[in-house]
């Protein structure tokens, strides 16, 4: 194993930033109490500027998983038909959770490492007036692939039906204002661009999917909106939360707020395009297009003679960096490379010397301090 510090450049978890290690360190509160209360606003006004809405902004103990299930709770009554957009992995499970609770579940999937196209949601919403609510993700991290949701949520709210948008691994890191592109509920989980430990979720809620979650018939206790936003308004949860992650994110908000929007989203979008040219220097063929390259994770093939396990291992043993492996179908055909959150060039750097090392290609692009 190399001595060199860890290098982890998977897609989730991400890097944690000294102050928000420092803050997981501080002692417990009483999640009833008023210290309690001062933290949990602050924590929800400043998701509120990185979702850019003036609507709610629920956290919710869990993964982002369990976000994904809390939308199709609250959101769908037994039987009733969505479409689930999907273009890889996570948009199938998006599907399989909505199938899990009783949803008539009509798929529009994609070969993987293609995108959404906004014609195709229109005319399947046109063909089939039984659909309310469309479910698509914004960024799947098994592919490396975005697709427009500016220009899918035009076509979805056109139609007059509920976006449920999976933004997971995007926003924080990708411009996605929610109010302006009329998203009705955006879920996001902390492990990503927010720079801190798995284990909370986020989602923003509009008016039109509070109208429609007092009309859903599903099941729900622990992840139920309405008792999440009645306790909320009073400064607690009604289940117990996790205490240290709610000091960890209003340190990462505070970060994130003071470097700004517009340049977080630069940092990202400049880095997807140094991964992407590393990588073909080091004469890897990239998985998702150009056009739709995600800017938080790029997917590239395996070289042949290698498989995706073989390649990670040599990269982990000799220089102590943690890729992520390909998903599904492509388990040991693809390599990902995370670059969200606490991230810059130096970070990168080492990862594409390595693999042009290892590949026996070209070196990576200059460094960046």
């Amino acid at each position: 194993m190399s001595s060199r510090p860890l290098n982890l450049r998977t897609p989730g978890p991400t890097p944690l930033p000294p102050q928000v290690r420092e803050a997981l360190a501080r002692d417990m509160i009483n999640h009833r109490g008023p210290e309690f209360a001062e933290l949990i606003r602050e924590c929800t006004a400043g998701l509120k500027a990185i979702f850019q809405t003036q609507h709610d902004v629920l956290i919710l103990t869990c993964s982002g998983t369990g976000g994904l299930e809390s939308a199709v709770a609250n959101l769908l009554s037994p039987g009733e038909r969505i479409l689930v957009v999907s273009i890889g992995y996570f948009g199938d499970r998006f599907a399989q959770i909505a199938r899990m609770y009783g949803a008539d579940v009509q798929m529009l999937s994609y070969e993987w490492g293609q995108f959404a196209r906004p014609e195709d949601i229109a005319a399947r919403l046109e063909r089939d007036s039984r659909i309310t609510s469309v479910f698509v993700t914004h960024n799947d991290t098994s592919t490396g692939v975005m697709n427009d949701l500016e220009a899918i949520a035009r076509v979805v709210k056109g139609a007059g039906k509920l976006l449920v948008v999976d933004a997971i691994s995007s926003i924080g890191s990708v411009p996605l204002p929610v109010d302006a592109w009329g998203c009705d509920v955006v879920i996001t989980g902390s492990q990503k661009s927010f720079m801190i430990p798995p284990g909370l979720a986020f989602v923003s809620i509009s008016p039109a999917a509070w109208d429609k979650s007092r009309a859903a018939t599903m099941p729900r206790f622990y992840l139920d909106y309405a008792q999440a936003k009645r306790w909320a308004d009073k400064g607690t949860t009604p289940w117990t939360p996790a205490v240290s992650l709610f000091y960890a994110l209003r340190e990462s908000l505070r970060l994130m707020l003071a470097e700004g929007l517009e340049q977080i989203h630069a940092r990202h979008r400049r880095l997807r395009d140094y991964t992407r040219e590393g990588l073909r220097r080091a004469g890897v063929e990239l998985f998702a297009p150009d056009s739709h390259a995600s800017w938080t994770v790029t997917s590239a093939r395996v070289p042949d003679g290698m498989t995706s396990k073989e390649l990670r291992g040599r990269i982990r043993a000799e220089y102590n960096i943690v890729l992520a492996g390909g998903q599904g179908p492509y388990e040991e055909r693809l390599f990902r490379v995370g670059h969200l959150g606490y991230v810059a060039e130096a970070d990168l750097a080492p990862v594409l010397e390595a693999l042009a090392t290892v590949l026996g290609e070209a070196p990576a692009p200059a460094r960046v301090g």
